[in-house]
């Protein structure tokens, strides 16, 4: 079943008075359950695509549409709750609140959700639940200052699954990490996508992390130019 499909999506920005075109007519399907590594050189478009598929950013033309919804049809509100909802993300620079711990930056996703400020017993069992995935329950209470870069990755990734969304999209994950821990965010990634069935879209330049995944999407000049 597809779950987030792209048809025919334009985007360019203007830099210095100049019309740069970035994305050039990208049609892609992502299908539940699956992984998708999107590869290309810098300036390519791929965090460009990842942020159109995700609802960060309009494509100039073409739709996206989620679980069969065109997302950018949908209002700001309607967008951010779908996004909310069904969409995780992780980024290279992780994106951590440094004055919360381990535990209160995983559930923000909840607190934004469901529209409160404090914990209950409930939410602290489900983000419990969610860093216990990736191997940090014993470090819930810590905060980002007091983690190693690999664990604010884990962190960061227990935040994107904690609503248990459809597809998780993730920017180049292990760009800010050495090749062992970058290693294991790769392993973990794999692991949860067999164990939970969510889909994954990672943006990568390591052909090795690319190799991994189901299947290998080739951005380049703003258009696909391959997929296996």
């Amino acid at each position: 079943m597809t779950c987030l499909k792209a048809e025919n999506i334009y985007k360019s920005y203007t830099d210095t008075n100049r019309r740069v075109d970035v994305l050039k007519g990208i049609n892609l399907s992502i299908e539940a359950g699956e992984t998708i590594a999107i590869i290309g050189p810098s300036g390519a478009g791929k965090s460009t695509l990842l942020h159109v598929l995700g609802g960060l950013d309009s494509p100039d033309r073409g739709k996206v549409f989620l679980e069969g919804r065109d997302l950018y049809r949908l209002s700001d509100v309607e967008r951010s709750a779908a996004r909310n909802r069904d969409i995780g993300f992780v980024f290279q620079f992780y994106h951590l609140l440094p004055e919360l711990n381990a535990l209160d930056n995983v559930l923000l996703p909840v607190f934004i959700r469901q529209n409160v400020r404090q914990r209950t017993p409930e939410l602290v069992e489900q983000g419990v639940a969610s860093l216990r995935e990736v191997g940090l329950v014993s470090r819930l209470d810590h905060k980002p200052g007091q983690l190693s870069g690999g664990e604010h990755q884990r962190v960061a990734i227990a935040r994107a699954l904690v609503n248990r969304p459809k597809v998780v999209l993730c920017d180049e994950p292990t760009g800010n990490l050495d090749s062992v821990t970058g290693d294991a965010i790769i392993d973990l990634l794999l692991a949860l996508n067999e164990k939970v069935g969510q889909a994954f879209v990672i943006v990568t330049h390591d052909e090795h992390v690319a190799a991994r995944c189901h299947r290998i999407v080739h951005v380049k000049d703003g258009q696909l130019t391959d997929q296996k």
